[in-house]
């Protein structure tokens, strides 16, 4: 393959901010300010770019040349989204309202059948700025410990312990906001017990616990800044236990009119005493949490910060809302794109105080992905991805949260969030008109090559190229454009 040659286009803006062939320190930063329009741009960012080209041969103390120039251009220094924006989005509303850094059997290193169980990818993604971490919990062969790995099939497993620690140590490095870590669980109670030893002892007072069973709103991401939550589905006792609480409720509330005058006489006695927390965020939720000693055994059941179930009976009965408290519902790919023909506007309105999970379907063997916007038009918090993959939506998914300082959250759009004056939600499955076009002028494409073995193109065959566009909405909000 020839030299990389750089775009006439290139070469005339690099001789308009460049002189006698050299782009200088002060050059650069012209550039950035006047040409890509970061206003804010310093001298160090400038700097900072410089340093990032000193291990090529191609740089030059005295400033960039052309092609160097040209890398700087390809590089993720000049990446669409301006990295140094950082964090910018409101992160004080409940977790329901954004959009989280979802992988799907982080533990895997490649494919979903054979591969090997190791924290590497663990530490990969949360050094990635992922913020949900999946691990699916099994007896080991002694049935007297607890491994992970995917079960049914031939994966190596890996040790329980070693992945509560992988995730303590690197839960914080790319982002500071939570880590949620949703259990697969296949164990019985005395495992599950041992289980809650091994995340309080590891975690201590990083892992959120909530005073009550169930919420009736998530905290926002501002409030839980280096915490860890447990999501998963309760223990079958517990559940069963709260079945029962429930048809007793039921029962109970039937004679409850006999009583309304005791009740009335008593109340009248109680002296009530109102407590008020002064805080400077009006929007700050206050959440009653349970802090742990690192001495204290907690059941298991009282980790769960985010009651978790999968889709089984009616649709409807899942997606129904409960304004006592919130959970998170897991749905399948097919699940989710079978249920938004038919109940499309239930899952937006679900969504807006739930969390839904969207994981890969089981043929997905080669840990291949699949198309994330069905979930997010939708509202879906967690769309899960094999971050160990590779393809287009997997590239999707990575530009989608560059966005917020990569933070791991990004907020959602206030029509996914809103009800309107009929009380209705956003439907997604209607056209909507356009508002922006974006048109994109592609100078050059770099790496496809790698692909091919290095005699696969001759003179007699070159290779016919074509580039394509993946077209989505963009929505204007507030003003400002994401």
């Amino acid at each position: 393959m020839s030299k990389l040659e750089p775009p006439r286009y290139v070469k005339i803006l690099f001789d308009q901010y460049s002189q006698n062939g050299i782009m200088a320190l002060n050059d650069l930063h012209k550039f950035l300010m006047e040409f890509q329009g970061h206003e804010q741009a310093t001298k160090d960012d400038a700097h900072a770019i410089f340093n990032s080209l000193k291990y090529l041969n191609i740089f030059q103390r005295k400033g960039l040349h052309l092609e160097a120039f040209l890398r700087y251009l390809m590089s993720d220094l000049n990446a669409a989204l301006c990295p140094s924006s950082g964090v910018h989005q409101d992160m004080k509303a409940p977790l329901a309202h954004y959009f989280m850094f979802t992988g799907h059997n982080s533990y895997l290193t490649g494919n979903q059948l054979s591969s090997d169980s190791s924290v590497e990818p663990i530490i990969n993604a949360l050094r990635n700025g992922v913020r949900v971490i999946e691990l699916d919990l099994w007896p080991n062969s002694k049935k007297d410990n607890v491994e992970v790995r995917h079960g049914g099939t031939l994966t190596s497993p890996v040790e329980l312990i070693k992945c509560l620690h992988a995730i303590k140590d690197n839960a914080f490095h790319a982002s500071e906001y939570p880590v949620v870590i949703t259990f697969e669980d296949h164990l019985t109670p005395d495992l599950q017990s041992k289980v809650a030893k091994m995340v309080t002892k590891t975690f201590g007072k990083m892992l959120f616990c909530p005073e009550s069973d169930q919420m009736k709103e998530f905290p926002s991401p501002e409030s839980l800044k280096k915490r860890v939550m447990i999501s998963t589905k309760p223990p079958k006792e517990y559940v069963e236990t709260q079945n029962s609480k429930e048809k007793d409720t039921r029962q109970k509330s039937r004679k409850s009119s006999k009583k309304e005058h005791w009740e009335d006489e008593k109340a009248a006695s109680t002296i009530e005493i109102e407590i008020e927390t002064e805080t400077d965020d009006k929007d700050q939720l206050v959440q009653i949490e349970h802090i742990p000693d690192e001495e204290e055994e907690i059941e298991y059941r009282n980790l769960i910060a985010i009651h978790a179930g999968k889709l089984k009976g009616p649709l409807e009965n899942w997606l129904s809302i409960d304004s006592n408290k919130v959970a998170r519902l897991s749905m399948s790919e097919q699940e989710v794109e079978n249920a938004t023909r038919t109940n499309g506007t239930d899952i937006v309105r679900f969504t807006q105080r739930n969390l839904l999970r969207v994981y890969p379907k089981g043929l997905r063997l080669d840990s291949s992905n699949y198309n994330p916007f069905v979930g997010w038009t939708h509202g879906s918090q967690m769309v899960a991805f094999n971050m160990q993959g590779y393809g287009k939506h997997l590239w999707v998914m990575h530009g989608m949260f560059k966005a917020n300082g990569r933070c791991g959250y990004v907020k959602k759009p206030d029509f996914l969030l809103q009800l309107d004056q009929n009380n209705m939600v956003f439907d997604p499955s209607k056209q909507l008109p356009v508002k922006i076009n974006l048109k994109v002028k592609v100078l050059m494409g770099e790496g496809w090559d790698l692909d091919f073995h290095r005699t696969h193109f001759d003179l007699y065959s070159p290779p016919d190229f074509f580039v394509k566009l993946l077209e989505s909405q963009v929505i204007k909000l507030s003003g400002k454009q994401e």
